[in-house]
């Protein structure tokens, strides 16, 4: 847990109706497992759809892991009215990919009122045993309530 007291004291709340509009998440059965001030789990099965040609975890389905548990974590601390996006990440891919599921992790560094950074993680979990196969450095932008306007009328329209 980070020591960064949260500025809306309904962020969990806030996090799981977040969440919940991500349409990904629920496609790759991904579910938020740690929800705390600037620190955020979310655990997703292995699913053979999501993986690449010899069987790991796709890049793109760890990064999508990470950069949502990256951006919770920002999301925690920032305003009740505000929205966050990534502005930018760099990923390392440390091991294949292999287990029977994975739990994607994502910590604040530094929060700001505009951008904070993070560091997140993703563990392939075989039985007791755990495995780091990914790291992730990430930036969030905090979008104020007056430019984030339309923001759930897009997504709703969508969905």
């Amino acid at each position: 847990m980070s020591d960064y007291p949260p500025l809306d004291p309904d962020f969990e709340n806030r996090i799981r109706k977040s969440f919940q509009r991500q349409s990904i998440m629920s496609t790759i059965g991904a579910e938020l497992a740690l929800i705390q001030p600037g620190e955020v789990h979310i655990n997703a099965p292995y699913d053979k759809r999501f993986i690449q040609q010899d069987g790991f975890l796709h890049a793109g389905t760890i990064t999508t892991l990470i950069d949502s548990a990256c951006g919770y974590a920002a999301y925690s601390l920032m305003p009740a009215d505000s929205r966050v996006l990534s502005v930018e990440f760099k990923i390392n891919l440390l091991s294949p990919a292999q287990g029977d599921s994975f739990r994607a992790e994502g910590r604040v560094i530094k929060p700001g009122k505009t951008l904070t950074v993070c560091d997140g993680k993703l563990f392939a979990l075989n039985d007791e045993q755990e495995k780091l196969v990914a790291i992730m450095q990430a930036t969030m932008i905090c979008v104020p309530a007056e430019k984030s306007r339309g923001f759930p009328a897009a997504v709703e329209r969508s969905m």
